[in-house]
């Protein structure tokens, strides 16, 4: 575990010029994929944020008011640069902007109709995802590899990066001024099937926007390729089954060393980003 949650101002910069349409290795599924999760980023982030301040009062434990201004600051940083990167996928015929819109007003209706608490446990089971995504994408070089360019690959290490060392912040917080485990599963439950609709929804508006994805045979080995990715292996899916144990902890999987080895492999020596992080706190 890691109780450091430093926030980090980098500026990222992204060419639609220079970027191929389909950025993830070629794949048009993959890249898909990851552009509708980007472009949800920016206003979820901001619902994260949002879902803690409204409970930041009632947080006696100072440690952990700590590590909420650096989860704050972190998130905040992603919906940024997130936002930049899906103004070049926009520029690419991707529909961002859309997606932004849409996750927006699904969000502010949550916040209309549900109480703190569901906020809060929304936010856990969601930051449960992105960290267990984070882990697949630090510990596989094969998900790495898909990557085109390498502004793009340095944009999602470090997101998974900081994904991980708040992965347990929101949970902490849920736990603190609820405590109510059989609601936080309940609530991962849903998250879940909602999950899965929005993003196939999602991908497939997506897709009929590409008219490269219209080739059955392109589109089938997409599938093959998707189908075998890390993100759909056994582990991934534990990762994320794990979560609804109500003993569950995120640093029940220790990612401490993880955490050290990427913070030196980007910020050190001749990382990609050294000299590159601004006001880290």
């Amino acid at each position: 575990m890691t109780d450091r949650v430093p926030t980090r101002r980098i500026g990222f910069e992204f060419d639609a010029a220079r970027m191929p349409r389909h950025y993830m290795g070629g794949d048009v599924l993959s890249s898909h994929s990851m552009t509708i999760a980007s472009a949800s980023f920016p206003e979820g982030e901001e619902f994260f944020v949002r879902s803690v301040r409204k409970v930041r009062d009632q947080i006696r434990d100072p440690a952990l008011l700590e590590r909420v201004n650096g989860f704050i600051g972190q998130e905040a940083m992603h919906g940024r640069a997130h936002a930049s990167f899906n103004q070049a996928l926009g520029r690419l015929g991707y529909p961002t902007r859309f997606v932004d819109r849409v996750v927006a007003i699904a969000l502010k209706g949550i916040e209309r109709v549900a109480p703190k608490s569901v906020q809060l446990a929304i936010t856990a089971a969601l930051e449960h995802y992105t960290a267990s995504f984070a882990t697949v994408l630090l510990t596989t070089p094969e998900a790495r590899e898909q990557f085109a360019d390498p502004e793009i690959e340095a944009l999602w290490v470090w997101h998974a990066l900081e994904e991980t060392e708040h992965k347990a912040v929101a949970f902490d917080v849920l736990r603190h001024v609820s405590g109510n485990e059989r609601m936080r599963v309940r609530v991962m439950k849903v998250v879940t099937v909602e999950i899965i609709t929005s993003a196939t929804i999602g991908l497939l508006i997506s897709l009929a926007m590409d008219p490269s994805a219209w080739r059955i045979g392109k589109l089938r080995e997409s599938w093959h390729n998707l189908r075998t990715s890390p993100l759909a292996s056994s582990e991934f899916l534990a990762l994320l089954k794990d979560y609804n144990r109500l003993d569950f902890h995120p640093d029940d999987h220790d990612t401490t060393e993880l955490v050290a080895q990427w913070r030196a492999q980007l910020f050190e020596g001749d990382g990609y980003l050294a000299g590159r992080a601004r006001g880290v706190a």
